[in-house]
């Protein structure tokens, strides 16, 4: 163990980017109210004496660690991609311009309260301290952080609302003279992104603790593992988005949280009668017309030679929301929750909440509108929270399409009052459970009735993964830490176990010889994935074909697609398998390939797009793809010409947790804490994410002993 003592002057400074003459004495001394150690995983352990010193302290240590994710974040953020990516990031830019314009957020800024303006002033510090002292790091764009940056990205999921704007659709709209795109049915991603989290209440377990699943389903390398603390009583540990100064994803002394991806609907497109009168614009709302709104959009962007240039746009509103799309004739506006300072003032302060009546409490700011949460606490409750801010509406429309905006019925009507969203606390069944699915089940089969809720709360249906989930929870009394871990990676696949039999009926009525050693090793199997199983290769590979075959290739809400399948002429079962096997024989020169062979983990460089290779090294991945039930979750798929499937998202950070007198986790981060290649924590953690073998968190000062790399003050 090398510890550096805390009495070692800070390093002298370059002037650089991020940092002015004038401010290096400053940011040099809330820099020696900091304390960063870092554990044997890499991971940082930070210490600050207030909460901003903390904060400072933290995205240091995100810096550190992976300042290209953090710059790339706000570049996404702020609408500034195309500085660094060319004019081909221009519409995406635009999209984020929309909402979060520089004085727009300024303004914001100023009204923000006290605290939350001291955490965003000491963020930007934390990253121009790191860029004063990094010198041979060089941002892409952002050279120079602001505080009021901090308020373009607040919410710490994997794709915010603001991503359902279609860019092809905007582009068509501003900048091909407001020409309408043919209407395309969007299709479902193959791969569910979101997350599995369980929470067991005491009552269910052997230590008579509530335990709390952490599972978030990302991209991977998409979030910093950290813990952080002050002397105020902040002391919170888990997953942070890179970028952001509060824990997404874990838990504190006291209280855990899980966010997953909800189906509720809290986000809708007006189409707009738009009319010219005298050389402007209007809109019909009942009986008037309303002036539509204009401003003018600047985005800037490197040209080819590389220089930098801007195009401006004039962007129409209506009281919906921006216009996005022509459709019908009609202007299309967009209409989504837009609160930066309420969603950062949550997403901070429910990392210092003690229990479930104050997560209650900072639940109330209503700033949270697509994440459902999981909640337990060492006072032994649990609860399932559906997200928060969700608008009243008239369920006498289909707020699933485009609805009128000229009809004054359509609009929303203020937020749902968390009580009459779709909540369950400490259930009769000893446990809460999301994976993504309807609300309906998150305590037990119909533990919140559907029939007392407007449609609107929920578009996602029951998923393989909810099913999966049940299975797993109902009617057990028995768990403990290791035992909740064990459940999140329990091997069956519930969509096969469905599908499969239909196959197998499918070649009994119509035997084909050619295939009689596929059928026989998958009337043999289980429905569990493993490495060394051959017929979960068979399975997933007739799974694909029959996706093609049955619905187009898209996955559709629920379980319509599953139906699909199920309900698939014979033939075509019988004949997806052939294809299938035919596929295995073409890339790996034979059926029998084991699961492990195709499905792997690898990761070779720090790139964003990380550039897959069947020639570098790579490791076997037991557990397959959500969309067949898997509550372990790894998407892959063959990518730039490989044979082999590479995983890019699923599992991204996993922890168990236990809430006894004294808190306990076990936690695993895909690949690696750091995202440079040449740390010995940039893969150090692969293998155990394959096997599912959580390491101790070193949540307290005595777990940590024995276990420190390094302990430094920011700039050492």
């Amino acid at each position: 163990m090398r510890t550096l003592l805390p009495l070692l002057p800070l390093l002298a400074l370059p002037t650089a980017a991020g940092a002015q003459p004038a401010d290096l004495p400053r940011l040099r001394a809330e820099a020696g109210r900091v304390t960063i150690t870092r554990d044997d995983w890499g991971i940082a352990h930070v210490r600050g004496k207030t909460d901003a010193d903390a904060v400072f302290g933290m995205i240091y240590a995100q810096a550190e660690d992976d300042f290209n994710r953090v710059e790339t974040n706000y570049l996404t953020a702020l609408g500034r991609t195309a500085e660094a990516e060319g004019e081909k990031a221009i519409w995406a830019d635009l999209r984020a311009r929309l909402y979060m314009q520089p004085d727009f957020l300024q303004v914001r800024y100023a009204a923000s309260p006290v605290w939350l303006k001291r955490l965003m002033n000491a963020w930007a510090d934390g990253l121009n301290f790191y860029l004063a002292t990094h010198p041979d790091v060089h941002p892409r764009a952002i050279t120079r952080f602001e505080p009021w940056m901090a308020l373009s990205f607040t919410e710490g999921s994997i794709g915010g609302d603001i991503e359902r704007i279609d860019l092809a659709q905007l582009e068509a709209f501003y900048g091909h003279g407001g020409l309408q795109v043919a209407g395309v049915t969007p299709q479902r991603d193959p791969e569910p992104k979101g997350s599995n989290g369980i929470a067991i209440a005491p009552r269910n377990s052997v230590g008579h603790h509530a335990l709390l699943l952490i599972n978030p389903h990302t991209s991977f390398f998409f979030r910093s593992e950290q813990q952080v603390t002050s002397d105020e009583g902040l002391d919170v540990y888990g997953a942070a988005t890179w970028g952001q100064f509060f824990i997404y994803q874990g838990f504190n002394r006291h209280a855990g949280w899980m966010h997953t991806s909800s189906g509720v609907d809290s986000v809708d497109e007006f189409a707009e009668t738009i009319v010219r009168r005298g050389g402007r614009l209007f809109y019909r709302y009942g009986a008037e017309e309303r002036p539509v709104l204009t401003s003018t959009v600047t985005v800037p962007y490197r040209a080819g030679n590389g220089t930098m240039k801007s195009r401006s746009f004039t962007i129409y509103r209506t009281h919906h929301g921006p216009i996005v799309r022509a459709e019908g004739g009609k202007w299309v506006a967009f209409a989504m929750m837009h609160k930066p300072i309420e969603a950062l003032e949550q997403s901070f302060l429910r990392t210092r909440a003690r229990d479930l009546a104050e997560f209650s409490r900072i639940a109330d700011l209503k700033a949270n509108s697509s994440n459902n949460t999981l909640f337990a606490d060492d006072k032994g409750e649990i609860a399932y929270l559906h997200p928060q801010f969700i608008p009243v509406r008239n369920d006498r429309f289909d707020y699933t399409k485009v609805v009128d905006g000229s009809d004054p019925r359509t609009d929303w009507r203020g937020l749902h009052p968390l009580a009459a969203t779709p909540n369950i606390r400490n259930p009769a069944s000893g446990f809460v459970q999301n994976t993504n699915n309807w609300p309906w089940n998150a305590g037990g089969v119909g533990g919140i009735p559907a029939a007392r809720f407007p449609r609107y709360m929920d578009t996602a249906g029951e998923t393989p993964r909810g099913l999966h989930a049940l299975r797993v929870l109902d009617g057990r009394h028995d768990f403990t830490l290791e035992g909740l871990r064990a459940a999140a990676y329990d091997p069956y696949l519930t969509a096969f176990a469905r599908l499969i039999p239909g196959l197998l009926k499918a070649y009994d009525a119509a035997p084909d010889p050619a295939l009689a050693g596929q059928i026989a090793a998958l009337r043999g199997w289980d429905y569990r994935w493993s490495a060394e199983s051959v017929p979960t290769s068979l399975a997933v590979f007739w799974g694909e074909e029959m996706v093609k075959r049955a619905s187009g290739g898209q996955f559709l809400a629920g379980m319509a697609t599953y139906d699909r399948i199920d309900a698939a002429p014979a033939a075509v079962k019988v004949a997806a398998l052939a294809a299938a096997s035919e596929r295995l024989r073409r890339d790996f020169g034979r059926w029998e390939v084991p699961w492990g062979e195709i499905n792997r983990f690898q990761r070779l460089t720090a790139d964003i797009v990380h550039p897959f290779s069947d020639a570098g090294a790579s490791i076997p991945v037991p557990f397959a793809s959500a969309r067949w039930g898997s509550l372990a979750s790894f998407g892959a798929a063959p990518r730039n010409g490989s044979k082999r499937w590479y995983g890019t998202s699923g599992n991204s950070f996993v922890a168990v947790v236990e809430f006894g007198p004294r808190v306990r986790a076990r936690a695993v981060t895909a690949g690696g804490e750091s995202g440079n290649p040449r740390s010995p924590h940039f893969n150090d953690q692969a293998e155990r994410y394959e096997s599912g073998n959580l390491r101790e968190v070193y949540f307290w000062p005595d777990q940590l002993k024995g276990h420190v790399e390094r302990s430094y003050r920011p700039g050492e």
